[in-house]
C-alpha cells in the first residue's frame, strides 16, 4: 500500500468518525428534547387530573401540541427524575441499543467504502503498471502497443495518448530512416554527377599543362568542353541549392495576381536557344486571359524546366503545344510535346530525384522536373503526367484556387 493511499484512507476514517459521532450526538439531544416534552405534557396531563379529577379528549389534544414548560418538581414527588428516570418514555435499553446500531451502520458503511477504495486503488496501480510498461516500450522503439481492452476515466485517456504518441514516433521514426536513405543515395548521385565531369575537366586541364606544342585549335576544343562541363557542375549546384532551400523551407513565396501569358512568354524566352537548335516550334493557346495567384518568379522556373524537358525530348523541326484554361476551381496549363515519350517503367519516377529515364539525355542531370514538381506544389498545385513512347508526353498542372 503507497504512503498516498495510507494518508487517503486515514483522512476518511477521521472524517467518517467525525460524521458518525456527530450524527450519534445530534440523535441523542434531539431525542432528549423530544422526551422532556413528552414528559412535560404528561406532567401537565397529571396535574389536570389532580385538579379536576377528570379531563375530557380535546384538552389532551390540546395539552400534548403546547410548548409550555413544565417543572420537573411533579415528577420528583412522585419518586421520579425525569433525567435518569426509565419510567416516563425514557428506555435507556432501547436507546443505547439504537446508538449501538447507528455505531455498526457507520462502521459497516466505513468498511465497505475502503474495501471500495482499496479495489480501486488496485485497479488504478495496475493500469499505472501498464502504462509504465508502455512507455518502456515506447523508449526502446517498440511502438506495437495493445489499445483493445479500454474503459473510461483519465487513465484510459492517458493511454489513448500515449498510443497516438507511439503512432507518431514510429511514423517520425518510419520518415527519418527514408530520410536517412534517400539523403544517402542522394549525396552518391551527387558525388557521381560532380565526379565524371570534374575527372574530364581535370584529364583536359593537364593534356593542355603538360602537351605544351598542342595546337591552338585543340586547345581551343579543350577550353570549349571544360567550359561546357563546368557549366553542369554550376547548373548542378544551383539546382542542388534551391532544391536544400525548398527542403530546409527556407523559401517564402510571394503570391500576387499574375498574367499567365506573360509567365509564359518569359518561359518560351529561357527556352528559345534550345528551341532554335532542334528547330522547334512552340504553339501557345488560352493564355491570353488566364491569370493565376503565384510567385511568377518560381512559376518560371518550374515551367521553364517542363519545357526544356519536352523539347529535350522532341525530334527536330517537332512542335510542343501550350494551353491552358481557367475555372471557378483551378486554372489549369498542358505543355504537350510528340516526342519520343516515356516509358511505363519511367513514368511512375519521373518527378524523383537524379532519377534519369531510359529515353533521357546523356546531359541530363535529373533534377529539373523534381524541382519543377516542388515549386508547383509550393503554389498550392499538382503536376501529372501522361505519355506513351514514340507519341509524345502530356503535362497536366493545376493550380488550385
Amino acid at each position: 500500500m503507497t504512503k498516498d493511499l495510507k494518508k487517503y484512507i486515514i483522512s476518511f476514517i477521521i472524517a467518517t468518525l467525525i460524521f458518525i459521532i456527530s450524527l450519534v450526538l445530534t440523535i441523542k439531544y434531539y431525542n432528549k428534547l423530544y422526551t422532556r416534552n413528552i414528559n412535560g405534557s404528561l406532567v401537565t396531563i397529571l396535574d389536570k387530573i389532580n385538579e379536576n379529577n377528570t379531563i375530557n379528549e380535546e384538552e389532551i389534544v390540546e395539552i400534548l401540541n403546547s410548548k409550555d414548560e413544565y417543572s420537573s418538581e411533579f415528577l420528583l414527588k412522585y419518586g421520579i427524575d425525569d433525567e435518569n428516570s426509565e419510567i416516563i418514555l425514557q428506555n435507556v435499553n432501547i436507546k443505547n441499543r439504537e446508538y449501538l446500531f447507528i455505531t455498526l451502520l457507520g462502521v459497516v458503511y466505513l468498511i465497505i467504502l475502503l474495501v471500495i477504495i482499496i479495489i480501486k486503488h488496485k485497479k488504478e496501480e495496475k493500469k499505472l503498471k501498464s502504462l509504465t510498461k508502455m512507455i518502456k516500450k515506447i523508449n526502446f522503439h517498440d511502438y506495437a502497443l495493445d489499445v483493445e481492452k479500454n474503459e473510461e476515466g483519465e487513465l484510459s485517456s492517458l493511454k489513448n495518448e500515449l498510443y497516438k504518441t507511439a503512432l507518431v514516433l514510429n511514423e517520425q521514426n518510419s520518415n527519418l530512416l527514408k530520410d536517412k536513405t534517400i539523403l544517402k543515395d542522394s549525396l552518391s548521385d551527387i558525388s557521381h554527377q560532380l565526379k565524371t565531369p570534374l575527372t574530364s575537366v581535370n584529364i583536359m586541364l593537364e593534356n593542355i599543362l603538360d602537351n605544351e606544342n598542342m595546337s591552338d585549335e585543340k586547345k581551343n576544343e579543350f577550353i570549349k568542353d571544360i567550359y561546357r562541363k563546368t557549366s553542369k557542375i554550376n547548373s548542378l549546384i544551383l539546382e542542388l541549392l534551391k532544391l536544400s532551400r525548398f527542403d530546409a523551407d527556407a523559401i517564402q513565396f510571394e503570391s500576387k495576381k499574375c498574367s499567365i501569358k506573360e509567365i509564359i512568354d518569359e518561359v518560351l524566352e529561357n527556352v528559345s536557344v534550345l528551341c532554335d537548335l532542334k528547330n522547334i516550334n512552340i504553339l501557345v493557346s488560352g493564355a491570353k486571359n488566364v491569370s493565376l495567384v503565384c510567385d511568377a518568379k518560381w512559376q518560371i522556373e518550374a515551367l521553364t524546366n517542363i519545357v526544356k524537358n519536352c523539347v529535350e525530348h522532341s525530334n527536330d523541326g517537332e512542335t510542343i503545344d501550350i494551353y491552358c484554361e481557367e475555372n471557378d476551381l483551378f486554372t489549369k496549363i498542358v505543355i504537350e510535346d510528340y516526342g519520343i515519350g516515356i516509358n511505363k517503367e519511367d513514368i511512375k519516377h519521373i518527378f524523383e530525384r537524379f532519377y534519369k529515364g531510359s529515353n533521357s539525355s546523356s546531359d541530363s542531370i535529373g533534377i529539373g522536373l523534381s524541382l519543377a514538381k516542388v515549386i508547383i506544389e509550393k503554389d498550392n498545385g499538382y503536376i501529372t503526367v501522361e505519355s506513351e513512347e514514340n507519341k509524345g508526353t502530356k503535362f497536366i498542372i493545376k493550380y488550385l484556387k
